[in-house]
């Protein structure tokens, strides 16, 4: 028996529909990605699972992408994304990697273990608030720390209004104030470093082990990758899960927004500063250094404002100079092509 996958189910929703033409409400099947791998695509249509190979031809593509296909299954056009998460890619390379696309909401998980740390839950927030997804903190492993309240309160001090659950990740019991994010139809990303508990949080809310865990290291409670690639997984009865690698290094690009809002008890009180090009250090009527005297504003806060600001402005600038030189590169070769294909004519 045919099983069908109702395209509500897997996340279509208006804002697709209304990109297709005529032609295509008739003759493509919409398809989304489902897993991506080095050479191919696993796709999820309504007729089920199709695998798409990665071809030149084609776009750069992320999980979650919404594509069209053919009348023979093969590629068409891939559509706009209602929201893309991606970062600098790690170590010296100069590109940009793209994580997950079309997601509703972003599980930023740590662990209440030495693995928690204001300052990579405020890394998190900034793409997750730049791409207009909703963004709850879920601390994992609650079962085994003394006093999760207290963890809890730090982070709910960084914003009222942020989300902040907190799971005993093996517990289905436990895990189930976090299925209204998980309704039909919407799409949940769990982004956190290696050994926080995303696989067996995902395990539980599958209700199943699709993914392999490991325990973390004793001795720093640092996490071994269980995962190895992005996969978005269905949960039944609901919506989707998608699964990213532990990142230990989220380099942040094109996410000025996205940090203006993390921080916007900074972003307001800078704005009061008397100069307009206050440093924030010793000059008179600086609104940030009053605050933190005044104990209103932590210093860690504001030191990784800072940080992440500096970070997104350099990366946003080597990743235009990279595609201003791509682009006059292009431009190079197609006058060279011009000038052979006129040299050959006037012969």
């Amino acid at each position: 028996m045919t099983t069908i996958y109702p395209l509500s189910q897997l996340g279509w929703t208006a804002f697709f529909q209304q990109q297709l033409n005529l032609d295509e409400w008739t003759d493509a099947t919409p398809a989304r990605v489902m897993a991506q791998h080095r050479s191919r695509l696993e796709l999820l249509c309504e007729q089920g699972p199709i695998d798409l190979p990665i071809t030149a031809a084609m776009p750069p593509l992320t999980v979650g992408d919404w594509l069209l296909l053919n009348a023979d299954h093969s590629y068409g056009r891939a559509l706009e994304r209602l929201s893309v998460f991606s970062r600098k890619a790690a170590g010296s390379k100069v590109s940009e990697q793209l994580i997950a696309a079309n997601v509703d909401t972003v599980f930023i998980t740590t662990a209440l273990n030495r693995n928690f740390n204001l300052n990579r839950i405020e890394r998190y927030l900034a793409p997750t608030r730049e791409a207009g997804a909703e963004a709850v903190v879920v601390l994992t492993q609650a079962d085994l720390c003394e006093h999760p309240d207290d963890f809890r309160q730090q982070v709910q001090a960084l914003d009222p209004m942020l989300m902040v659950e907190t799971v005993n990740a093996l517990d289905a019991s436990s895990t189930a104030v976090l299925q209204p994010w998980c309704r039909a139809g919407q799409t949940v990303a769990l982004l956190g470093s290696s050994g926080v508990g995303k696989s067996t949080l995902i395990n539980t809310l599958l209700g199943q082990h699709n993914q392999q865990t490991g325990a973390a290291r004793g001795a720093d409670d640092k996490g071994r990758h269980t995962t190895t690639g992005r996969s978005l997984w269905l949960i039944p009865d609901g919506g989707l899960l998608l699964d990213t690698p532990g990142m230990r290094e989220l380099q942040l690009a094109g996410c000025e927004s996205g940090i203006e809002e993390t921080f916007a008890d900074i972003s307001e009180l800078i704005r009061q500063c008397r100069y307009n090009d206050c440093q924030h250090g010793n000059e008179p009527g600086c609104a940030v250094q009053a605050t933190i005297e005044s104990a209103q504003l932590d210093e860690r806060r504001f030191a990784n404002y800072q940080k992440l600001m500096r970070e997104q402005a350099h990366n946003s600038a080597s990743l235009a100079e990279r595609r201003a030189k791509e682009r006059d590169f292009s431009r190079y070769c197609r006058s060279v092509m011009d000038q052979s294909k006129r040299h050959k004519q006037g012969r």
